[in-house]
């Protein structure tokens, strides 16, 4: 069996492009994946067809053999935008094996070890600030108020969820805006620097969160690459009496979240944004977070594989980050089916609705998990009509 083709397919996903990949091998046998295409405003596609054109001709079920050798080419410029490239085509080679053997992908790696996987609602409320026109146009009731954060956590509790996370939103005189994570380019967003009265804001978020979903519900707040050291020490220390799930943050500094974790009490969860086994290994060994973040989407499944099992070794937690759709869901998944260390698993559940029609077997979710699809592959295919009938916007 050889890869004979691979092409991308986009379509429009309301506030985002939706965008995958199909690799069809020599004999016919089609394989999908998810990937995030323009996050830092610069295309994946592009990478991804000039890394197929050493993919060609290989066999997609030494999927190992070829995530290794393409990233081998890319050693004088490792990680990043090259590495998700790769990450798209072994994960759709991933499809192509375990639709071959007639079994689930997580059955490559031995699994399952579960068969649901608990998934909690990301960005709630904060993503109805940043892209407010578009969930006005569904219908959604814009979030003016701390009272609107209330009743979206009711709305959580309510649809089965026990768990969510939000990002910090500071009600300003000309309305409500989310806190830039510190990579998106606006006004001061280099300064990297929170003020108490900010720190005060958030913890009045979390609050009326907590109001709307009880005191044993999950609560947690991402914060991304917002503040330098000296901020994610005490934002983590003033959080320590909400009894957060986790405080998400992000640097590039082992020795600094080493810092921020032994702090305070409060959870760390990090390490989303690593490209490889060997970009985690210094951020486990010195036991710098209690719960490991892994981009299957970004690192490929199989080499997620091998994050989780190191962390494993270290006694660590690893959740799955998703910052896409429902394929991209049960990839992740199938990671979460074939290893032992999940904590839980991230659910964007207010896309565009529409989306969840470009999958020909949709995501099943009930009482807060996510069903783990025992179909070969996946477990879906992606509908190319579908795709067709919502072709991306053009401004």
């Amino acid at each position: 069996m050889k890869i004979a083709r691979i092409e991308t397919f986009h379509a429009d996903g309301g506030y985002r492009v939706c965008s995958y990949l199909k690799l069809t091998t020599d004999d016919g046998l089609v394989g999908w994946s998810e990937f995030y295409d323009g996050l830092s405003g610069a295309e994946l596609a592009p990478l991804i067809h000039g890394f197929a054109r050493t993919a060609l001709g290989m066999d997609p079920r030494a999927t190992g053999l070829l995530s290794e050798s393409l990233l081998a080419t890319t050693r004088l410029a490792q990680g990043g935008l090259s590495h998700q490239a790769i990450a798209a085509i072994e994960n759709a080679c991933l499809d192509v094996h375990a639709k071959s053997l007639g079994i689930p992908v997580y059955r490559l790696f031995g699994g399952p070890f579960r068969d649901r996987v608990p998934v909690y609602w990301t960005h709630c409320g904060s993503f109805r600030v940043r892209h407010a026109a578009f969930y006005q146009s569904l219908g959604y009731e814009p979030v003016r108020s701390l009272e609107d954060f209330t009743r979206l956590g009711r709305e959580a509790a309510a649809a089965g969820f026990r768990a969510l996370k939000t990002n910090a939103v500071f009600f300003e005189p000309h309305g409500p805006v989310m806190m830039n994570a510190g990579f998106r380019i606006q006004p001061n967003f280099l300064d990297r620097s929170i003020s108490e009265r900010q720190i005060d804001a958030v913890i009045d978020q979390l609050q009326a969160f907590r109001a709307g979903v009880g005191p044993d519900f999950g609560l947690m707040l991402d914060v991304g690459f917002s503040q330098r050291t000296e901020g994610f020490v005490r934002l983590a220390r003033r959080l320590e009496p909400l009894n957060l799930f986790w405080l998400e943050l992000d640097t590039a500094d082992e020795e600094a979240l080493a810092i921020v974790r032994q702090s305070s009490r409060t959870p760390i969860a990090s390490l989303e944004s690593l490209h490889g086994l060997s970009s985690y290994r210094p951020f486990i060994a010195r036991r710098t977070v209690d719960v490991a973040i892994v981009d299957p989407v970004w690192n490929g499944v199989w080499q997620s594989v091998r994050i989780a099992t190191l962390a494993d070794a270290f006694d660590t937690h690893i959740a799955p980050h998703n910052p896409v759709g429902d394929l991209a869901t049960l990839m992740s998944a199938h990671l979460c089916a074939a290893v032992p260390n999940v904590r839980i698993m991230e659910l964007r559940y207010d896309e565009a609705p529409w989306t969840h029609g470009f999958l020909t077997h949709p995501l099943q979710i009930d009482e807060g998990c996510v069903r783990v699809p025992e179909r070969p592959g996946w477990g879906t295919d992606i509908d190319e009509e579908a795709l067709r009938a919502h072709p991306v916007k053009t401004h």
